[in-house]
Formats: structure tokens, C-alpha cells, sequence
């Protein structure tokens, strides 16, 4: 099995340690989006096994599902296929007081899309002209859009894909997509350097994460985060449990004597 270079460059229990502070910061911020009602968009792209899926789980572990909403949508149906591209990413955008993470979003016309095929040129060519617009009007609605690619190098794909192959906790993470995306490396650089000439604009532009390391990324996101979208913390009353009511007592472990137990095998 491949040996992620991070191993070296950061032990893990100062990983841990870190993460678990900057998780907590987390928490305090997804009180003041909610109070604020604040509406804020994160897409996360990037080459294959850069780490999109590690570092959308540490943001998310430790804070609610109903705050941050993790978007990974599907290949579009048929249906979805007929509509207006950005059609089918605009029902997911937030409401008040919800940080909405896009694994991939539109940017998927800009990469896989143009490099696969799977789109035409012209369409293609008609995206990165429209999509600047689109996120204009999204900013200037009240949205606080983040942008962020994560870039992993070449050797350090290399190891992550080789891994998946052998292990069977990282199987189903390396389709015959992937493989045939790993051959087209600099297709995917071109496509890459087209969209940022594009897209990359005053009002939403591109944060570049370095993703050699995983650890170090995971921790580097979560930082910038919380430094770009502004906040404060809430006070929060104290909270003391009341005694429990007596009121209609009976022996309920007993009344569970009989029903399908799962078997406790540790």
C-alpha cells in the first residue's frame, strides 16, 4: 500500500489536537450563521484523490447537517440533461442561516466535462462566458461564495490511486473514470488554467489549497473558513437539566423483555 506523505510532515495526535479546536470554532460560527441568517456557498473542486471528500468530512463531523448541507449530486438524468445547465444546482442553494458544500458542482462543465467529452466545445466555450454572470448575480443577491481547488502533484495521485487498488476500504473509491482521468493529467491542467482565466473574478475568486499533505489541507481549509467568513460568538444561556417527572413510573427495561435485541458481541 502507498504511504501518504503527510504521515512524515504532521504527527497525528497534533493533527488531532488541532482539528479538534478549529472543529470547535466551527461550532461557534454555524451559531452566528444561524443567527444572522447568513446564506453562503463553498464549492470544492479539484483534480481526483486531491482529498475533496476528507476535507468536506472534517468541516462537517462535529457541526449540524441542518447548518452545513453537503451537496454531491448525481449525473443528471436524462431530464436534467435537457434543461438549462445550471438548472439543477440553483434548488440547493441555501436559505437563511445554511452553509451549503458543493463535492463538485457546475465547475463540472469546466473539467470532466470539457475533458471527457461529455459536453461539447461549444457548450463548454458558452459556460466560462455565462458563468461569471451567474455567480455575479449570486453575490450581489446576498450570497457569500467561496471558491476553493484543491491541487494535489502528480506522484502524490499516483501513491493515492495505487492505494485504492489493494485496499478494500478504498475500492469503490477508484472507477474506470478515475483510471482513465489519471492518463489525461495535462488535458486536466489545461481545462484547469481555461476555467481560472475565466472565472476568476474580483467577486468570486479562486482559493488555491495545496493537498499534498491531507492533514495539513484539512486543517488549512478549515482556517481559512473561519477567517473569511465573519462572525462572532454567541452567547449561549447556561444550560441546567431539570429532575425527571416520576409521573406515570414503570419498570420500562421490563416492559422490553422479548424484543429483537441486535447481539452484543463485544
Amino acid at each position: 500500500m502507498a504511504h501518504d506523505t503527510e504521515t512524515k510532515s504532521l504527527k497525528r495526535k497534533a493533527y488531532e489536537k488541532e482539528l479538534r479546536e478549529l472543529q470547535a470554532q466551527l461550532c461557534l460560527l454555524q451559531d452566528w450563521v444561524k443567527q444572522e441568517g447568513m446564506r453562503i456557498v463553498v464549492a470544492f473542486e479539484g483534480r481526483d484523490a486531491a482529498g475533496k471528500g476528507g476535507t468536506i468530512r472534517a468541516i462537517t463531523e462535529r457541526v449540524s447537517p441542518r447548518v452545513f448541507r453537503v451537496v454531491a449530486l448525481p449525473a443528471p438524468t436524462s431530464r436534467e440533461k435537457s434543461q438549462m445547465y445550471l438548472q439543477r444546482y440553483v434548488p440547493h442553494f441555501p436559505a437563511a442561516g445554511e452553509i451549503v458544500i458543493f463535492d463538485r458542482s457546475w465547475y463540472n462543465r469546466a473539467g470532466v466535462e470539457r475533458v471527457m467529452g461529455f459536453c461539447t466545445p461549444e457548450e463548454h466555450e458558452r459556460f466560462l462566458k455565462g458563468c461569471p454572470v451567474f455567480e455575479k448575480y449570486m453575490v450581489d443577491s446576498g450570497i457569500l461564495l467561496l471558491k476553493i481547488w484543491l491541487e494535489v502533484g502528480k506522484e502524490e495521485q499516483q501513491r493515492r490511486f495505487e492505494a485504492r487498488i489493494d485496499d478494500p476500504l478504498r475500492q469503490w473509491k477508484l472507477s474506470p473514470m478515475d483510471v482513465e482521468a489519471w492518463t489525461r493529467w495535462y488535458d486536466y491542467s489545461h481545462a484547469r488554467d481555461q476555467m481560472f482565466a475565466a472565472t476568476d473574478t474580483p467577486y468570486a475568486p479562486w482559493y488555491l489549497l495545496r493537498s499534498d499533505s491531507k492533514k495539513k489541507a484539512r486543517l488549512n481549509c478549515i482556517r481559512f473558513l473561519l477567517d473569511k467568513i465573519p462572525h462572532e460568538r454567541v452567547k449561549r444561556p447556561k444550560i441546567k437539566l431539570p429532575p425527571r417527572s416520576n409521573h406515570g413510573a414503570y419498570d420500562d427495561e421490563a416492559s422490553l423483555a422479548g424484543r429483537n435485541w441486535i447481539p452484543d458481541a463485544y
